[in-house]
Order: C-alpha cells, then structure tokens, then sequence
C-alpha cells in the first residue's frame, strides 16, 4: 500500500500549518493536545498514520512548552507506526546559544537536535538558522529553507533608486553579502558591541551610506534593540530611508514600541511566529508556500534547490 502524507500541528503553529495545508492541497490532519491541569500535554492523533508520511508543524518559540508539545508529537507518531516522522519547524528556537562563547554556559542548539532525533523525527525542515552549521548537530537530514526566496521578490517590487543593503552585525555579513550581489548593490555593516545580552553598548557602520535607501536584513528581531539603533545611527549618516527585513519576529520586551517609534520605514517580517500585535510599521509576509513546496518534495523524494531564488538568478 503506497504512503501518504499528512500535516499536523502543534497549538503553536496552528495558524500557519492550515495555510501550509491549504497550499499543499490538503486538509490539515486531526490531533488533540490535551492538557492536563498540572500543565503535562499529551497529544493524541485523531486519524489513522500507520505508514503515512506525517509532517508536524510546530516553531519552537516561547513558551518552551512549544518543544515538549512537538517531542511528543514525534513520539506518539512512531508509537502509532508512522512510515516517516518530519519535524516542521519554520522557528528553530534556541538557535543563538550554537557554541560556548563563555564559560559554563550549555549549546542549546544541539541539545535541541539531540531531544528531535531521540525522540524519532527521521528528518526536519526548518528556516534560516541563526547560524547555517547548526545543521552539523544533527545525524538526520536537514532542509534548510532562506526566506530570501521570499525577501527577493519584495524587494524588487520596490524599485529603490541607490539601493545599499546593510548587515545589523559582522555575523550576517556572509548572508546580506549573497543578496547584495543579486541586486549587484554595496552592502555596508553595523559592527556592535554587546554589554550583556538584549543590551548593546556601542555601534558604528563600515561603509558609506550617504543618500543611500539601505535595506536592513536579519534572522531575528527580539527586541528590536539592534534593527532600530542601527537604523537611526544609519540616518546619522546620511542615508535617505532604511527599511528591515527580519526572518523570525521574535518581538520580546519593548519591541513592538521600540519598532513603531524608530525611523525604519517599515519593518516586514515572515509569519514563522505569530505576530501578537498590528502597528502600522510591521509588514507580515508568509512562509506557507514555500514550506508547502519543501514538504511536497520531501514527499516525493524531489530536490529543493528551486526553493533559493538567490542561488538560482544571482546571475540574472
């Protein structure tokens, strides 16, 4: 009997599983998490997926409860004799503690990917990791998918006069570097020293930016502390506009006033977690298409390399 594949979700993707279904062209799968009143969850699917192909959707941001619910998802899909379990995880939380960078400080990153391949995930799809090598922590495949597929074509469709693209750090240089050669642009970077995590202490730009519409782009914007200060010390130095283009919206602490009351133009961002709050700055672009594609030749056994627009029309 031939498998078939089914999506499921976590509460914490809800949202974005059913337009992932929708573009697959699939009804989303029947679970229940149930919980009980001392907090334990226990997930239990509605359907049969003896040999099927299962996809569970479940970005692992706040609160950790996110994790627990997608491990036990994985377990109770192998129990039940799923054909191949698949980890969707459009946010892989815990991707910024990838090395010790002090003393007696845990890799939160890998403790992750060793919880998913114990737990039974046979594979995980998952978007811009904070740092690519991530996928080395694990013994399983990874896809890992580049929201440029989606920031490109937004950005075209501005039409920017002297368009100038900006790393908010040196750690994103090599990813702003791949979209600033699309667009055959200067890219100039905002170099910061951190105090302590969420505080940054002092920051200056390497390059020019004088009448310059500079586009900034990142993975994560927690609490906007670095998009915002980079985009006003960019205006101090005579750009004309600056814009950012943020992956994972994060949005902890005073992010969204940090956001609205900054000179970004706009601040546009992918559904991978739910945006809590509408203000007028924040721009949500989705994912579902793009993760509908990934699963699709996942399914199929086919290649994803037509989901990096960047590699494929560099040399347009």
């Amino acid at each position: 009997m031939q498998s078939s594949a089914k999506i499921f979700s976590g509460t914490g993707s809800q949202y974005l599983a059913e337009k992932i279904a929708e573009k697959f062209g699939a009804p989303l799968g029947k679970i229940t998490i149930q919980k009980f009143s001392d907090g334990e969850i226990q997930p239990i699917f509605n359907e049969s997926i003896r040999g099927d192909v299962v996809f569970l959707v479940q970005s692992t941001c706040a609160p950790t409860d996110n994790i627990m619910e997608l491990l036990l998802m994985i377990d109770a899909a192998r129990r039940a004799s799923a054909d191949k379990v698949i980890a969707v995880m459009p946010y892989y939380g815990y991707a910024r503690q990838d090395r010790k960078d002090k003393p007696r400080v845990a890799i939160g990153s890998k403790l992750v990917a060793n919880m998913l391949t114990a737990a039974g995930a046979d594979r995980v799809i998952t978007m811009d990791l904070h740092a690519p090598q991530i996928q080395g922590y694990f013994d399983i495949p990874v896809d890992h998918l580049d929201s440029s597929a989606i920031f490109i074509p937004y950005i075209e469709q501005l039409n920017l006069e002297n368009l100038t693209f900006a790393a908010p750090d040196v750690g994103s240089a090599n990813r702003i570097r791949e979209i600033a050669s699309y667009f055959n642009a200067e890219m100039v970077i905002c170099d910061k020293h951190r105090k302590r995590a969420n505080e940054i202490a002092s920051m200056v730009v390497i390059g020019d930016v004088t009448d310059r519409n500079v586009v900034l782009i990142d993975d994560i914007c927690d609490t906007g502390g670095t998009l915002t200060k980079s985009a006003g010390l960019l205006m101090d130095k005579g750009a004309t506009s600056v814009r950012a283009l943020c992956t994972h919206p994060v949005f902890s602490g005073k992010a969204y006033e940090n956001i609205q009351n900054s000179v970004l133009d706009e601040m546009v961002v992918c559904d991978t977690i739910p945006v809590k709050q509408q203000i007028d700055k924040i721009k949500v672009l989705s994912v579902a298409n793009l993760f509908a594609v990934a699963i699709r030749n996942a399914f199929e056994h086919q290649s994803i390399t037509s989901l990096f627009i960047h590699s494929q029309r560099r040399n347009k």
